[in-house]
C-alpha cells in the first residue's frame, strides 16, 4: 500500500469545453452551459433546460467515421475523453497491457425513445398495450446493433479493446459518486501492486424523456425555464433544484516509478479517497451528513492530511435544498474551524449535473486548479443562505495557491466518496513539479 499513485494524463468532454483546456478557459471566465434543451423535443415538460454538449463530434476526434454511431451518448463521451486521457499521458505500444486496467463510472444509458414509442404505439389493442404483440413489434423495430450498446460496461470494453488494456476491467454504478469511487478504486489497484497503471473516470448522459421524467418526478430539477443561465444556484437561498448535464472524465493513473521510467509529465498525485454509506434513505442524504462527513475524513486518513492542509474543495454543490445544506454542515463537521478559511466552490453551476461522470469531470476541475492556481467560482451565488455559511467564491474565479484539493460527491441511494488529489512533490528533492499549464 505504500506505492504512490499519480495521474499522467487527462480527458474530458463537457458543457463548456471538450478538452482540459477548453475547459479550465470556461470555468475561469465563468461561462455557464445550461440552455433549453435541443436533443429532444421538451415543449411539454416542466422542465425544458439542460447543460448539453455541443458541437462535438467523436467521429471528427477519432477519425473512425462512422463507427461510433450507433452508441449513447456516454460511450462516445467516454470514448473521446478516455482517448485523450491515453494521449495525454503519452502512452504507446511500450505498455505492458496484462499491466494495465480499465475502471469506469458510467451509469445505465437510455435505449432508443423514438423506437420504443413506436413499439408500444403498434401494441396497443382497445386501449391497451399487448405484451405479445409488443415483443413482436420490438423484434422488428429495434436495431440490435444499437441495443447492444446499452449495457453500463459498454464503454469500459471498448476503451480496453481501444488501448490494449488486458488487466481488470470494470463498471461502477454508485449512482453521482460512481466514476469519484471508479478512481478511489483504481487507485487502490495500482497501491496494492494489481497493476501499474489505469484508465479510470466515467460519463452519462440522462438528457432523455426517461431521464428527465425520472428526476423531475422527484422535484429534483431547477424549473427556472424562463432564465436557463440563472438555473443553477448552488448553496444561494433561492436555489430550486439542479439543472441535468451530461459529459466525460477520464484519467491515466500510474504508479509513481512505472511512470517515472518511461518519463511521463505528471499532473498530480492521487493521496486521498474515502468511501462510506448514509444507510438512511434512497433519494436523501442523512440530515446529519454522517456519511458524507465519514468519506472527507476516510479521505484525510488516507492521504495522511489535517484539515488544514486543503487549500481547496470542490463540493457537489447540486443545488438543491437538502444537498447543500447537509454538505455544508459535513465540511464543518470535518474540519472543524478550518472550514471557514477554505475556499468551497460548485462548478455544477456551470457545468450542470452529469451524474454518473461529475466526480469524474469535477476531478479535472481539481488538477486544473492545482496546476494553475486558479480556483473556479460559483456561479449565481447571490442570495446568502443562513444554513450555507462557507466561502463559496461567488461570482469570480480567485487565485490559491493549492497543494491539496478535495473533492467531494453525494449519491442518490446513500453512497459517498472524496478524493484528494496533490502537487507532485519528488521526495528525493523537496520540489513540487508542475506537470499541466492550462
Amino acid at each position: 500500500m505504500n506505492r504512490r499513485v499519480v495521474v499522467t494524463g487527462m480527458g474530458c468532454v463537457t458543457p463548456i469545453g471538450s478538452s482540459p483546456t477548453e475547459l479550465a478557459t470556461g470555468l475561469y471566465a465563468g461561462r455557464i452551459g445550461v440552455r433549453r434543451l435541443t436533443l429532444f423535443d421538451a415543449s411539454r415538460f416542466p422542465v425544458q433546460i439542460a447543460a448539453e454538449v455541443q458541437d462535438w463530434n467523436l467521429n471528427t476526434m477519432a477519425g473512425q467515421n462512422g463507427r461510433w454511431d450507433h452508441c449513447p451518448r456516454q460511450t462516445q463521451f467516454a470514448i473521446g475523453a478516455g482517448l485523450q486521457a491515453a494521449q495525454n499521458a503519452g502512452l504507446d505500444e511500450s505498455v505492458d497491457g496484462e499491466r494495465f486496467g480499465v475502471y469506469l463510472g458510467c451509469g445505465e444509458p437510455f435505449g432508443d425513445f423514438t423506437a420504443f414509442t413506436q413499439s408500444v404505439s403498434d401494441s396497443m389493442v382497445q386501449g391497451e398495450c399487448e405484451p405479445a404483440l409488443f415483443m413482436q413489434n420490438s423484434l422488428r423495430i429495434f436495431d440490435p446493433d444499437s441495443e447492444r450498446e446499452f449495457e453500463p460496461d459498454m464503454p469500459a470494453i471498448h476503451l480496453a479493446e481501444l488501448l490494449g488494456a488486458f488487466g481488470p476491467v470494470a463498471n461502477c454504478i454508485a449512482a453521482c459518486v460512481s466514476s469519484t469511487q471508479a478512481i478511489g478504486e483504481s487507485a487502490r489497484m495500482i497501491q496494492q501492486g494489481d497493476v501499474d497503471l489505469m484508465l479510470c473516470g466515467g460519463a452519462h448522459s440522462t438528457i432523455h424523456p426517461f431521464g428527465m421524467t425520472g428526476f423531475q418526478r422527484l422535484s429534483a430539477l431547477s424549473c427556472l425555464n424562463s432564465n436557463p443561465q440563472a438555473a443553477v444556484r448552488p448553496f444561494d437561498a433561492d436555489r430550486d433544484g439542479f439543472v441535468m448535464g451530461e459529459g466525460a472524465g477520464m484519467f491515466i493513473l500510474e504508479e509513481l516509478q512505472h511512470a517515472l521510467a518511461r518519463g511521463a509529465e505528471i499532473l498530480g498525485e492521487l493521496t486521498g479517497y474515502g468511501s462510506s454509506q448514509d444507510a438512511y434513505r434512497v433519494t436523501d442524504t442523512h440530515p446529519d451528513g454522517r456519511g458524507t462527513t465519514a468519506a472527507i475524513n476516510r479521505a484525510l486518513h488516507s492521504a495522511k492530511l489535517n484539515p488544514e492542509n486543503i487549500h481547496y474543495i470542490n463540493a457537489h454543490g447540486t443545488g438543491t435544498l437538502l444537498n447543500d445544506k447537509v454538505e455544508t454542515l459535513a465540511i464543518k463537521q470535518a474540519f472543524g474551524k478550518q472550514s471557514y478559511r477554505i475556499p468551497v466552490s460548485s462548478t455544477k453551476s456551470m457545468l450542470g449535473h452529469a451524474t454518473t461522470a461529475c466526480g469524474a469531470i469535477e476531478l479535472a476541475v481539481c488538477l486544473l486548479s492545482l496546476q494553475s492556481g486558479v480556483i473556479p467560482p460559483t456561479m449565481n451565488h447571490d442570495t446568502p443562505d443562513p444554513d450555507c455559511d462557507l466561502d463559496y467564491v461567488p461570482h469570480t474565479p480567485r487565485e490559491v495557491s493549492a497543494r491539496h484539493i478535495l473533492t467531494n460527491n453525494i449519491g442518490f441511494g446513500g453512497q459517498n466518496a472524496a478524493l484528494i488529489v496533490s502537487q507532485y512533490d519528488d521526495r528525493s528533492t523537496g520540489k513540487v513539479q508542475l506537470g499541466w499549464a492550462a
